[in-house]
């Protein structure tokens, strides 16, 4: 027998989140394996601007991932454009309009804000998996990446949030962030049994920590917290995102890969 490859030639992804810090690393290394890449973004423009980094093996197109007839119409979109869609990198999130509402301390959390999460971490999961399924069930075919959280998997740990800022101010892991990436898993394991027979294997990446603007304060107190001693740069999670991608994780569904330097080890 010949072994799995993680080479995508000829085939297509949709990369939801796709003008994100993630996102734009999945792309790229989704293109560099041969695959043509729609990146979908609630913003258009930003989901084109993103898009343009790979001339041709690209296309922009802009979607509210919580809101059913933008999905439709998306996925239609890139129906289209490319005529097929082989891989789902399902990873849009949103800290909502309003970040310092998003970080509000649980005692004092907006139900609003709450839902406005939900939307977009588990609803848009949902949606887009439901409508690119369809596709993938005419195909007979498909492969689903999920983007989960160690904060899906374990509790935060509150004390490296001791003096660390984001954005210019305080942050934390709010419970609705956990809530829903928690969610996130159990809907990767409940479409990997559905859809198992099917030809569709769905699998859940978790990533640790990613360097992306956190204070020195936060870098710190998340290294040492970590068994490899450092926080997580997003090329990181490309090489395992193609694993799951691809025919090399020919035999693996419903499973959750963390990507945390083994914080979820202690």
């Amino acid at each position: 027998m010949t072994f799995g490859t993680t080479r995508l030639d000829g085939q297509v992804a949709l990369v939801t989140g796709g003008a994100g810090i993630l996102g734009r690393v999945f792309c790229r290394a989704l293109v560099e394996a041969g695959a043509k890449v729609a990146v979908v973004d609630l913003l258009e423009d930003a989901a084109r601007d993103a898009a343009s980094e790979h001339g041709e093996a690209a296309a922009g197109f802009g979607c509210d991932v919580s809101d059913p007839a933008s999905v439709k119409a998306a996925v239609a979109a890139v129906m289209a454009r490319f005529g097929r869609i082989d891989v789902l990198v399902n990873n849009a999130a949103t800290k909502t309009a309003d970040v310092r509402a998003f970080f509000e301390p649980f005692e004092t959390y907006k139900l609003d804000t709450w839902r406005e999460v939900m939307g977009v971490n588990v609803d848009g999961m949902f949606l887009m998996a439901q409508a690119v399924g369809a596709e993938m069930l005419k195909a007979g075919s498909g492969r689903i990446v999920q983007t989960a959280s160690i904060y899906g998997l374990v509790g935060p740990d509150d004390r490296i949030y001791e003096g660390s800022e984001y954005l210019g101010g305080p942050i934390n892991t709010p419970a609705v962030y956990s809530a829903s990436k928690a969610a996130v898993v159990g809907l990767t394991k409940w479409l990997a049994t559905h859809w198992a027979d099917k030809g569709i294997r769905v699998n859940c990446l978790v990533p640790g920590g990613v360097s992306s603007g956190q204070n020195g304060v936060f870098e710190q107190n998340y290294s040492s917290r970590t068994p490899m001693g450092r926080m997580a740069q997003a090329e990181e999670m490309a090489p395992p995102l193609l694993f799951l991608a691809s025919e090399a994780s020919s035999y693996v569904t419903g499973q959750v890969l963390a990507v945390d330097g083994g914080w979820t080890a202690w």
